[in-house]
């Protein structure tokens, strides 16, 4: 039977709860708690030995791929689910046809800055990578092999210089959300009556952090 071609996948983890660092020092880890079918069926079903993971840091400033990883162990039951003491327990999870699954990971390298999720969404080599497609909130997903490739190179680049296509449209998004921030700011300074100034002490926001 013919070998299977590497596949390649992106996965999201929280660094809060386990990082690159994380991974640097473990050397290999399972990938526990994921408790969405299609994740799921990807690492129970697809996933096999030796492909490429670009590691990916969520809820995180900025977002981004912060190195990379492979898959040093296939598709087996996720203990979490059977652990009353874990947040992943799922009781109704049967031990002799387990519902989740989970694969093991492996340290390949860590980028010496972040590939952030902004960057991704300005490179025009990086066009249809699932990540930086609108309400893609997947924590396992595919990529292509040329986008692997791409990402993996800014992670490597040299002083991490950004291609001149790239900086061009991250400096245009931050003028834009620079505007739009004085455009709000003026808005709020000025009350409807008469231009009088709205006195301070009103409730703070707090903002979200980005997927």
């Amino acid at each position: 039977m013919a070998r299977r071609a590497k596949r390649y996948w992106l996965m999201k983890t929280e660094p809060e709860t386990f990082s690159i660092g994380d991974l640097e020092r473990v050397g290999r880890e399972g990938w526990d708690g994921v408790r969405n079918y299609m994740a799921r069926n990807y690492m129970r079903d697809e996933m096999r030995r030796g492909d490429g993971v670009l590691f990916y840091h969520s809820n995180a400033s900025p977002p981004g791929v912060v190195g990379l990883a492979e898959i040093v162990r296939e598709g087996h039951p996720d203990p979490t689910q059977f652990d009353p003491e874990s947040k992943y327990h799922d009781p109704t999870s049967p031990r002799d046809d387990p519902r989740w699954i989970q694969v093991e990971v492996g340290f390949v390298e860590k980028f010496e800055d972040i590939v952030s999720l902004d960057e991704i969404k300005a490179d025009p080599k990086l066009e249809g990578i699932l990540v930086a497609q609108r309400g893609q909130r997947l924590s396992v997903q595919p990529v292509e092999l040329e986008h692997f490739r791409r990402v993996r190179s800014l992670g490597r680049r040299p002083g991490r210089r950004k291609p001149a296509a790239v900086r061009e449209k991250l400096e245009k998004l931050a003028a834009k959300g620079e505007r739009a921030a004085r455009a709000a700011a003026g808005k709020r300074s000025v009350s409807p009556k008469k231009g009088a100034r709205k006195t301070a002490g009103g409730k703070k926001r707090t903002a979200a952090k980005a997927k």
